[in-house]
């Protein structure tokens, strides 16, 4: 053979040749993918590369980002865009009801015939523009007291810029206000109780999305348009005394009592009344239009658009 041929410095050069080449060939080996120890493992466990890249994200999360527009309340692209159909059509229904798009407007919930009004301030009063049916809310009458009894509250709340919600899973959403201050002083837990769409509720009150589209619109004009907060009355029924009296062995009469004040001011007068908290209980003094009502506590916290908000 050619190495027995060879001087014992030729065969040395010759082998050191082949020995380097050898290692060189071992280190290659172990920087390629599969041929590490790692890689057997992986592919022993997983059965093949495509079944490891199965298991990773094929698209980042979706961010929710405001967009930037000149207003005070958070804007979605969803709420641009309702905003822009239901303008045009509830701008002429305004008009001819003789109301301007963007006036302070003021609501009531009443939880029996499940009746929502939407009313508009127009001069030094306020004027019922439309009822809305609503679709679903849980528990029976009475207050809110607890986080998890699915009840849906009672009593006296306001919505700020900050507590309508464009991003809401549920397709628009405002936040009521819940707990205001009488709630938080009765010791009442929970939160994020909500006026939203697709129907469906617990603890919040659910109605269709074209519904909630055109209320969503009307409140979202009138605090761009200056309102600083628009407030929601909640009853459990009309305040009537023949309603009162049908209700008068309920345990919650004298909680219903003392909303009852409330909801007489705005009927004698049709400005929704000014509220406060006294002594653990609710007190009014006549309202005046244009003027904010039950103001939020300064403590609140904006609505962030990275965050979870529900519904």
């Amino acid at each position: 053979m050619l190495t027995a041929s060879l001087t014992p410095a030729c065969r040395f050069r010759h082998v050191s040749r082949s020995a380097v080449f050898l290692l060189l060939c071992g280190l290659l080996c172990l920087t390629l993918p599969g041929c590490s120890r790692n890689g057997r493992s992986v592919s022993k466990s997983s059965g093949s590369l495509s079944s490891l890249y199965a298991k990773l994200p094929t698209t980042r999360p979706v961010e929710r980002k405001p967009v930037t527009t000149d207003t005070v309340t958070p804007q979605s692209d969803l709420s641009l865009a309702v905003g822009q159909t239901q303008g045009l059509r509830l701008q002429g229904e305004f008009q001819r009801s003789g109301l301007e798009l963007g006036a302070p407007i003021f609501i009531r919930i009443f939880k029996e015939s499940k009746e929502l009004e939407l009313w508009v301030q127009r001069g030094e009063r306020y004027y019922l523009f439309r009822k809305y049916r609503i679709a679903h809310f849980s528990g029976d009458l009475g207050p809110k007291m607890r986080e998890g009894d699915r009840q849906a509250p009672e009593g006296f709340y306001a919505v700020t810029p900050n507590r309508m919600n464009p991003w809401s899973d549920f397709h628009l959403a405002f936040n009521i206000g819940y707990p205001n201050q009488y709630d938080l002083e009765h010791n009442a837990s929970g939160g994020l109780i909500m006026v939203h769409g697709k129907r469906a509720s617990i603890g919040c009150f659910a109605m269709t999305d074209r519904i909630i589209e055109e209320i969503y619109t009307i409140a979202d004009r009138a605090l761009n348009a200056g309102q600083a907060a628009f407030p929601v009355h909640i009853f459990p029924f009309r305040m009537t005394p023949a309603n009162m009296q049908r209700h008068g062995a309920s345990p919650h009469i004298g909680f219903w009592r003392s909303l009852l004040h409330g909801y007489t001011l705005f009927e004698l007068t049709h400005v929704p009344p000014q509220v406060h908290v006294q002594n653990s209980r609710y007190a009014f003094s006549p309202g005046r239009a244009g003027r904010n009502v039950l103001a939020p506590r300064s403590n609140m916290v904006s609505i962030q658009s990275s965050l979870q908000v529900l519904p």
